[in-house]
């Protein structure tokens, strides 16, 4: 039976060098915290988007327009269609829930921003305002009013999302309940502040419908959401495929952001491809420090060989050493993530997303600093083993 050198021999060797240590588990870190991170963007844009959309709502928009609602364009008088040519839609207070919307990207700025070194004021992000009447409340249920008042129909007033604020200043440079902003050029007043966790609404400015309209010099609606009730998806589609004069197509909320996600899936490849790459060159980093400080034991490597341990057993514990550190950088770069990096939000000119520090980000990081340690290892024990004894013993 082979004799394997003791467990806290290779453990003891990791504190004989805190420097060389320190270099390990710091290089595995950074190598567990970049896939983690990375792996943490695709699972929130993933669960942001899936989270915005319902099962039991359909959505209907201009043919052609499938996969991005601001394209869109149909009739008002869709949205009558759709009350009462469906059977079975849910109803509320004696109301049809039909909600005719209007998704634009407008820029957004404060109002009185201070102008830059050169004279001018800086470009205004665009940000995602939604037109809505008092049926959206009821067609989509994850967003609620934290504080404030919803605007009222024709005033110059937005709600306005905790990310949507952050993206054109936040509360240090004035976006608050009550701050003016410059939406397309024009003032309005921030009445109210809504909450969506967890999804893309949770990045937008509401504002009424007709107000929006008016803004954006338009007659017609981005989309209408019917939240089914009784009825089937297949009512609607019907509908939808049997008058030609509405030009529309329906879908379910849902499929909709799946499109959506399918969509970013290059994005969130890319990111992935990225943070790889970039992960390769530290972990080059920490296999040239591996490398050279298990170098410098042949000597040692030779000595436990003369006393009549074998190679196996000798690869087995600077297999560990080297494991030990990783797994150590990979669990600190775990706690780092969940610190700071989870809820951390992402924003873009669509919306804004959390990242998610769930278990599969935490799995793939850890999944990281294993697999370097274990590859990382294989170069220097081939170095430290390959001599044999008499000149191991001599260098």
């Amino acid at each position: 039976m082979m004799r394997l050198l003791p467990f806290d021999h290779a453990i003891r060797n990791l504190g004989r060098s805190p420097r060389r240590l320190a270099l390990l588990v710091g290089g595995s870190a950074l190598v567990s915290l970049l896939v983690l991170g990375a792996v943490a963007f695709s699972r929130g844009l993933e669960t942001s988007l899936g989270a915005s959309g319902l099962a039991t709502n359909a959505l209907v928009l201009a043919a052609g327009s499938e996969e991005s609602v601001e394209r869109s364009e149909i009739a008002p008088g869709v949205t009558d269609a759709l009350a009462t040519g469906v059977d079975g839609i849910a109803v509320l207070a004696g109301q049809p829930l039909v909600s005719p919307e209007i998704h634009a990207a407008l820029p957004v700025s404060l109002s009185g921003e201070a102008v830059g070194s050169e004279g001018e004021a800086p470009e205004a992000p665009p940000v995602l305002v939604r037109g809505f009447e008092p049926a959206a409340f009821a067609v989509h249920p994850q967003v609620r009013l934290a504080s404030g008042r919803w605007p009222r129909p024709g005033a110059d007033e937005v709600a306005a999302g905790p990310e949507a604020l952050a993206r054109v200043g936040g509360a240090a440079a004035g976006a608050r309940e009550g701050a003016t902003l410059l939406i397309a050029g024009q003032p309005f007043t921030v009445v109210g502040t809504l909450h969506a966790p967890g999804t893309a609404m949770h990045g937008e400015f509401w504002m009424r419908l007709d107000r929006l309209a008016q803004l954006t010099q338009r007659t017609t609606r981005s989309c209408v959401v019917v939240a089914l009730g009784d009825a089937e998806f297949d009512d609607v589609d019907a509908l939808v495929a049997t008058r030609l004069d509405l030009e529309s197509v329906a879908m379910t909320e849902s499929d909709y952001y799946a499109r959506l996600a399918e969509f970013f899936a290059p994005i969130r490849a890319l990111v992935l491809a990225t943070a790889i790459l970039v992960s390769c060159g530290a972990a080059l980093g920490g296999l040239n420090a591996m490398y050279a400080a298990f170098a410098s034991r042949v000597r040692e490597v030779g000595t436990l060989q003369a006393l009549g341990f074998g190679r196996t057993a000798i690869a087995v514990s600077l297999a560990i050493e080297s494991l030990v550190a990783c797994s150590a950088g990979a669990l600190l770069a775990s706690l780092i993530a969940v610190l700071f990096l989870d809820g951390a939000a992402v924003r873009f000119s669509m919306g804004s997303f959390a990242l998610s520090v769930d278990a599969t980000a935490i799995a793939a990081g850890l999944l990281s600093g294993i697999v370097l340690g274990v590859v990382g290892a294989i170069a220097p024990i081939i170095r430290c083993l390959s001599l044999p004894i008499p000149i191991a013993l001599r260098a």
